[in-house]
């Protein structure tokens, strides 16, 4: 699992909306959200729809995590390489 969506699902959290409302709004396939919900890969244009509609910056939706990291660190702090 080398990405983290979590900046994406608490933008969600803040807004108030679910993943099925955002995956119809934006006109995403179910895979796609499959996909974020796995931390896998999606396209660019998947990410720059998802950042135009919540008017945010990449670093603010989707992280890198490195091979062999945790996306934690021995405090529990959120460890990840923005992207």
């Amino acid at each position: 699992m080398p990405f983290s969506y979590n900046g994406l699902w608490k933008q969600l959290i803040d807004k108030n909306l679910t993943k099925e409302e955002m995956r119809k709004t934006l006109k995403f396939s179910p895979s796609k959200i499959a996909k974020m919900g796995k931390g896998e890969n999606v396209s660019m244009d998947v990410i720059e729809r998802v950042c135009s509609h919540f008017q945010c910056s990449i670093e603010e939706v989707v992280q890198y995590i490195q091979e062999g990291e945790d996306e934690h660190d021995e405090r529990g702090n959120l460890e990840a390489n923005s992207i």
